[in-house]
């Protein structure tokens, strides 16, 4: 009896003990887990970039000369001897962000992404969800190129304006459909077809046709054609037409020596025009440089880098938008709270007087504005 009893001590001390070790092992792991997931935190640049393309990395077709170094020390070639996280950030678009990156990796030498690259209708894909079974006219591009991208997030129903024309060539009889243009059109009967939303995707290539097709939309309750309601919907269950627009930008910069109106000329241009017709303002969404909504959905992109290149979602301490634009680059930077770089690459011209938002700098280049914020990024650590 007292050698069981014994034997059963004997027993419990050595569970105990075993206990006792798995206790420290667990211990040890966690806080060597603590240790290298601090060792790794420490390891991340205590900077990150987004950047304008065009008038910034590009103009037109043609590279920047300093771009593909700017790029080239971010890819490693600069004093933290590692990969520092960036985006591209930039109210263009017209085509997938798959086909956007793989003509931009060609002529900056660097493969970019769909994971760091947002254009100005990139944002439209979390707005899919609450339109994917409805009707939606989709603004800009060319031919349906913007319709297979709008399918491609998730949209279901869209539909162009060159799909209206070619419904009802009277719809705006100023315009005959090319071959290759009707080629790109689906068959719809818009009599019988609403309307609930217009997202205006890209740059339009015909603002008459357009802009009277949007405003037959919206006065009609969303049957192009159909009787006007004047406004008035209310207790007949259809909700007004939602316009939303990607890009405010008023100016962009091409091959041209003067700026180009863009979107956001277009914009003004329907206001206008309905405003004209009704007397009144009609409400619209915008998205875009320096819209909060965009520079929100560019620090989720960025975190997400981040996490790509180094095993971890978090934000770098600095965040560098180096764009061209005043108006859309430095003004939704600066409201951000991020810091902002202008370059003399682009819209801006210092000839014409200092700008009306400020930067934290200016650099003549996308290539100087890199080196100054590694610089100041090595002075403050």
């Amino acid at each position: 009896m007292a050698l069981l009893t014994n034997a059963a001590l004997l027993s419990r001390q050595n569970s105990r003990n075993a206990l006792t070790c798995i206790r420290t092992v667990e211990c040890m792991r966690r806080r060597s887990c603590r240790y290298l997931q601090h060792d790794a935190r420490a390891r991340v640049p205590p900077l990150g970039f987004a950047f304008d393309i065009d008038g910034v990395l590009v103009r037109g077709e043609d590279v920047i000369p300093e771009a593909r170094r700017a790029l080239a020390m971010l890819e490693g070639d600069n004093r933290f001897n590692m990969k520092i996280p960036y985006i591209l950030l930039t109210n263009g678009g017209g085509m997938s962000e798959e086909l956007r990156c793989e003509k931009l990796s060609q002529k900056l030498g660097t493969e970019i992404k769909p994971s760091q690259f947002l254009q100005a209708h990139t944002i439209f894909k979390a707005m899919a969800h609450k339109y994917a079974d409805t009707p939606v006219l989709v603004i800009g591009g060319k031919n349906d190129v913007l319709r297979k991208v709008a399918e491609g997030y998730g949209f279901k129903q869209a539909y162009t304006t060159l799909d209206v024309l070619a419904w009802n060539e009277t719809v705006w009889p100023f315009h005959d459909l090319s071959d290759e243009e009707r080629l790109s059109t689906k068959a719809v009967d818009f009599s019988q077809t609403r309307i609930s939303a217009v997202f205006v995707f890209h740059d339009p290539r015909n603002w008459a046709l357009d802009i009277q097709v949007m405003c037959d939309a919206i006065q009609s309750a969303g049957i192009i054609g159909g009787p006007y309601t004047h406004g008035k919907i209310q207790g007949s269950g259809e909700k007004p037409v939602e316009v939303v627009f990607a890009n405010p930008d008023l100016i962009w910069r091409s091959e041209f020596d003067r700026p180009r109106l863009g979107q956001g000329g277009f914009r003004e241009a329907f206001g206008a025009v309905y405003k004209a017709l009704t007397g009144t303002e009609y409400p619209y969404v915008q998205y875009g440089k320096p819209t909060k909504e965009t520079y929100d959905f560019a620090k989720s992109v960025l975190a997400a880098r981040v996490e790509e290149l180094y095993g971890f979602r978090q934000l770098p301490s600095s965040i560098y938008m180096v764009g061209d634009n005043p108006e859309s680059d430095i003004a939704g930077a600066n409201k951000a709270n991020w810091d902002s770089v202008l370059v003399h690459t682009g819209v801006y011209e210092p000839a014409e007087g200092p700008p009306r938002h400020t930067p934290t700098f200016e650099a003549e280049n996308v290539e100087e504005a890199v080196k100054m914020a590694i610089e100041r990024a090595a002075v403050s650590q």
